[in-house]
């Protein structure tokens, strides 16, 4: 770290012992020494016996600064040697003094161990060398005077074109030196590869585009002229992109410093290639190192934020209820990022418990619990918050809720209002007769009741039992007949006791994902210039979800529907409660790849709970929608396609709504009671013809008053009452009545006033004929 000289510890306790002898240490190395140098030799201890020191290990799992110059070898059973590797070579004027390699092993039992070891380089007086062939370092040499002492003899110096003969000395600051004739040709050719100039260090977390460096390299071949310089990353590198014009390195993806390999190894090693143009094609290449600074984005968690406790009430002040600490993590990776402590210790009965030492999450008792202590309220629970809490900004705090219970301890023994009771009874006192009450009191509180019982006396050579006492009431009785010639006295035992039974049910309640998040706003308007940078926030947008079931780092979000060619996302895209929305990939209407200027976005919110759902596999996942409108505005030479204008003809159709059931429903029922109404009408109009239209003449004589039915057939009908009757078209069923005689379809009756005084008769006429005849 450039900032402070800090080295970070950490010991894993497994199924047994494991220990690194001789660790931590320093060791010494010269500067220059080539590879399996010793530096420094170590033992590794066991225990139980049967384990052994897991393939692979130990090894140097970290370096402070990072460097590959050693390694451990294997030096005999359980001992180990740090050697040098020889790459880099260890040069005292070029590199750091010292390292800090930490060295982890891991046996087969499942125990670890972690050490230092502090290796520091040891510097060598040397003369000063120079390397390689002078000729073809002259011209850098003369370019860069700066690193040499330049002694110019001038009856040495030809002066030929662009030739130079220099004698130069080069001498160390304890006295060493070393002289060399050198002929310096200046020829102008690219034979100079570009050279790389910074390195950055960047936080987790940054915005997906966020600038992390400008990597700048300069073309010595073109002092003057502009040459054209080509970057890249070579390999690739997930977590970031470069610009190859400008060298400009972005955040290409989410970078969390608690995950995976970063948690352990926050350094990110990138090739940067450079390579000029138009001519010659040289290229460079430098790794430089980005550092992922821890950043406090994670609030304290708990496996619990409720605890039931139970103590009882004779527990004495110091009791240790609960350690919270042992409950409550912080997955951020540096102090103090990950460092929380506890507070506010709060709510009903507060001042009988308190977190010693402060801060420390143990919450102990401090007050008299005794119910039977007047100064003590009847309380047989208390309730209590505790505030966990960041020690660092923005200081993410969460409640946890605390409910103990307290025992009743049966501390005191029932005692009767009198030591001995006398009673008077007759003998003839019927059975079931009350005789007297015994009763007693007790000082436990709060009360559980009293029970009473005979437990000896009582009884008769006739009787077991003579008397009975109520067992919540003390209320004494005779249940069987009294003798006093057989027994004039008995004396009871009479027992009062305490109940205690007591059982503790718990019941606990498990959490269903069932709350959607919500988030604001719900809906939004924005716009966005055409020629926007990819990776920027757009206007500054972002989305803030909340969900009461659900951990901040639980929200995931998508773009379900209106993303057209996937122009926009959000960063980050999971793991916060916080999203910005960015534009992902620029827009290219000149070429016809993109032609809508208004984009409907919607967006889904979902979370998975995962940190809360102790059963990923049936864990439900909750869905929040929030509408986005964009639009983006062309530039002021760009023309935007229109829409040709368009005449609306509506019209309104009479179209069935589900809301409007009761309309058939209605019309069915009507339907239904008119066609029953008209099929009893039918019925009874039936009924009536068959009933009276019989084809025969109903004949009464006003004399005699006699009446009978008379067949038309009968002799002494004639006229136009016998004509009209014989017209009478016969039954289509031919049928016949008891004489024989065809019948006759229905008719209507007609009264015949031209018939004698003494008769009255009625005539039928066919409901075949044209006009009714009246006879």
């Amino acid at each position: 770290n450039e900032k402070c000289n800090c080295t970070f510890l950490f010991k894993f306790a497994g199924g047994g012992t494991l220990s690194l002898n001789g660790l931590p240490a320093t060791g010494n190395v010269t500067e220059n020494s080539p590879a399996n140098v010793l530096v420094y030799t170590f033992s590794v201890t066991l225990s139980p016996s049967p384990s052994q020191v897991a393939s692979g290990y130990p090894l140097i799992i970290n370096s402070n600064p990072l460097t590959e110059a050693f390694r451990i070898d294997p030096g005999g059973t359980h001992t180990y040697k740090v050697v040098t590797t020889g790459k880099p070579v260890l040069d005292y004027e070029t590199m750091p003094t010292s390292f800090d390699l930490q060295i982890y092993v891991n046996d087969t039992a499942g125990a670890s161990d972690l050490q230092l070891l502090t290796v520091q380089i040891i510097d060598v007086n040397e003369p000063p060398v120079f390397r390689g062939n002078m000729a073809d370092q002259s011209k850098r040499i003369a370019w860069k005077h700066t690193a040499y002492n330049l002694q110019c003899d001038s009856s040495l110096i030809l002066f030929l074109l662009n030739s130079y003969l220099l004698n130069i000395t080069v001498t160390d600051q304890r006295g060493l030196s070393t002289t060399r004739t050198v002929i310096i040709n200046i020829i102008n050719t690219n034979d100079e590869a570009p050279y790389f100039t910074t390195v950055y260090r960047i936080p987790e977390e940054m915005s997906t585009g966020a600038v992390v460096a400008n990597i700048t390299a300069k073309d010595p071949d073109y002092q003057d002229r502009i040459s054209r310089l080509v970057y890249s990353i070579n390999p690739p590198n997930t977590h970031f992109s470069i610009n190859p014009l400008t060298g400009i390195i972005y955040v290409a993806t989410r970078i969390d410093r608690e995950a995976a390999p970063l948690r352990l190894h926050p350094n990110i090693s990138l090739v940067i290639r450079v390579e000029d143009s138009p001519s010659g094609g040289q290229t460079n290449e430098i790794e430089i190192t980005v550092i992922i600074e821890d950043l406090n984005d994670n609030p304290p968690e708990c496996n619990l934020y409720t605890f039931r406790l139970e103590t009882y009430e004779t527990a004495t002040t110091g009791t240790v209820l609960l350690d919270l600490r042992t409950y409550c993590q912080d997955i951020d990776v540096e102090p103090t990022n990950n460092e929380f402590n506890f507070s506010g210790l709060s709510g009903l009965g507060s001042n009988k418990f308190t977190l010693e030492p402060a801060g420390s999450g143990r919450v102990v008792l401090t007050g008299n619990l005794d119910f039977e202590n007047p100064a003590n309220l009847l309380v047989e629970e208390y309730t209590l918050t505790v505030v966990v809490q960041d020690i660092a900004k923005p200081y993410y705090a969460n409640n946890i809720y605390i409910y103990i219970r307290i025992i009743p301890v049966n501390e005191f023994l029932p005692v009767f209002n009198s030591s001995s009771y006398v009673f008077n009874v007759s003998e003839i006192t019927r059975a079931g007769s009350s005789i007297g009450k015994v009763s007693a009191t007790d000082k436990d509180l709060p009360f559980t009741g009293i029970t009473y019982s005979i437990v000896a006396g009582g009884s008769t050579p006739d009787y077991t039992n003579v008397f009975w006492i109520d067992p919540n009431e003390g209320n004494l009785k005779i249940i069987a007949s009294l003798d006093y010639e057989t027994e004039q006295k008995f004396i009871l035992t009479v027992q009062a006791s305490d109940t205690e039974k007591l059982t503790t049910v718990t019941i606990n309640v498990l959490e269903v994902n069932d709350e959607p998040p919500v988030c604001s706003p719900g809906s939004y308007t924005l716009s966005i210039p055409v020629g926007l940078t990819v990776g920027t926030n757009i206007e500054g947008f972002r989305i803030v979800c909340v969900d009461r079931d659900s951990s901040p780092r639980a929200f995931r979000y998508f773009i379900n529907s209106g993303n057209m060619n996937n122009h926009f996302a959000f960063s980050p895209s999971a793991g916060s409660n916080i999203s910005q929305l960015i534009l992902a990939s620029r827009f290219d209407y000149d070429n016809g790849l993109d032609t809508i200027w208004n984009y409907k976005l919607r967006v889904y919110i979902t979370d998975d709970n995962l940190l809360t759902s102790t059963n990923r596999a049936t864990a439900l996942i909750e869905t929040g929608t929030v509408m986005l409108s964009i639009k983006v505005i062309p530039k002021p030479t760009t023309t935007v396609a229109t829409t040709p204008a368009i005449t609306l003809l509506i019209s309104t159709e009479n179209i069935y709504s589900e809301t409007a059931w009761y309309v058939p429903f209605l019309i069915s029922i009507g339907s239904l009671l008119l066609l029953g109404l008209l099929g009893y009408l039918t019925f009874l109009l039936a009924k009536y013809i068959r009933t009276h239209f019989t084809g025969k003449m109903y004949e009464f004589n006003s004399k005699s008053g006699a009446r009978r039915w008379k067949d038309t057939k009968e002799p002494g009908i004639k006229g136009p009452a016998a004509q009209l009757i014989s017209n009478a078209t016969t039954d289509s069923s031919n049928g016949k009545d008891q004489t024989g005689t065809p019948k006759l379809s229905p008719v209507n009756v007609i009264i015949n006033k031209n018939l004698e005084a003494e008769q009255v008769c009625f005539i039928v006429q066919t409901e075949q004929a044209a006009k009714r005849k009246l006879l």
